[in-house]
């Protein structure tokens, strides 16, 4: 039996992972760090088949300790800070967990075991103040905001590890992927629940920053099937995982309210509050290599993706408010 483990297995991609490696047979380990406030809301469904472990990407020490104790085979780091808005006020800490917290893993995989197979989570924000149109695994990186940069660092030195020490370690530089477990910081998720709120009498508006940004927007149940696809391959690569279809905020608002049977103009204000620093406009991936390569391609379009968050979030709210 294969032995996975997962940084970040409380998360969005973390838990869909996890299920997906249970489905394939493996044993899972997650790592969480020691916290009051762990939700395990993602992961309760199969909380009693993975085996939970106390971690931190900024304690090398750690590290050493599990990879010593359960001895994976495979090691899938999504535990950094992942929320863009949040790296310009903290870009220190994301800093710290989101870039070095990569070396401090692979610095331990290379102590304990270089047989271990490494997937890093790149980003499409790497991209940034895009260089080409769409992006692929050879277009240069201009990341816009400390969250990019921290990435970068992450991407580069999984690219130096491998080439130096001659490890088994990928890249997947994944566009925006979202569902029904994202967190409601993120603005898909923003937009769904507060489409539940309106539809249910629970609110009357909905602020959001830039409704024209475009992104490239898949769903992650779909993507974690690339990041295992990656680590089965001869010989380890980086590739870019994306639909190749770009949709706006405003485009994402429109089709959410409208399954409500609402119209988002009646609802949607601009807030320059939520406006970034420093804009990505445009975000499109080329993921040709996955395809060819890995024989990967997403299975989710645009729409179904949007209009199952919203239903999600209605199911959710009437069962919380008991509507």
């Amino acid at each position: 039996m294969k032995k996975a483990l997962i940084t970040g297995v409380t998360g969005q991609d973390g838990s869909y992972l996890a299920e997906f490696l249970l489905e394939q047979g493996y044993e899972v380990v997650g790592m969480i760090r020691r916290s009051s406030t762990v939700n395990f809301e993602r992961i309760k469904h199969i909380q009693d088949r993975l085996t939970l472990v106390p971690g931190d990407l900024m304690d090398e020490i750690s590290l050493l300790g599990i990879l010593r104790e359960h001895r994976p085979s495979e090691v899938y780091n999504l535990a950094p800070q992942s929320f863009v808005q949040t790296s310009w006020s903290q870009p220190v800490l994301t800093g710290e967990v989101t870039a070095l917290g990569v070396t401090r893993m692979l610095d331990a995989i290379r102590i304990i075991d270089p047989e271990i197979r490494f997937y890093q989570a790149s980003s499409s924000e790497m991209f940034g103040k895009v260089q080409a149109v769409p992006q692929c695994e050879d277009t240069p990186f201009y990341p816009r905001s400390p969250y990019g940069v921290a990435k970068v660092y992450g991407h580069w030195i999984t690219v130096n590890y491998r080439e130096s020490y001659d490890l088994f370690a990928c890249s997947g530089i994944l566009f925006n992927h979202e569902s029904e477990r994202r967190g409601q910081e993120f603005v898909t998720r923003k937009i769904t629940h507060a489409v539940a709120q309106i539809k249910l009498g629970l609110a009357n508006e909905l602020r959001l920053g830039n409704l024209d940004a475009q992104r490239d927007w898949g769903y992650a149940r779909d993507y974690v099937k690339a990041m295992w696809m990656m680590l089965q391959q001869e010989q380890p690569d980086d590739y870019v995982i994306a639909t190749g279809q770009t949709n706006s905020v405003r485009r994402f608002c429109e089709v959410a309210f409208g399954h409500a049977g609402l119209q988002y103009t009646d609802y949607v204000t601009q807030d320059e509050r939520f406006m970034r620093p420093a804009e990505v406009d445009l975000l499109v991936g080329d993921a040709t290599k996955a395809r060819q390569k890995l024989g990967w391609q997403p299975e989710t379009s645009f729409e179904d993706l949007v209009t199952m968050m919203v239903d999600a979030d209605i199911k959710l709210l009437k069962y919380e408010h008991r509507v």
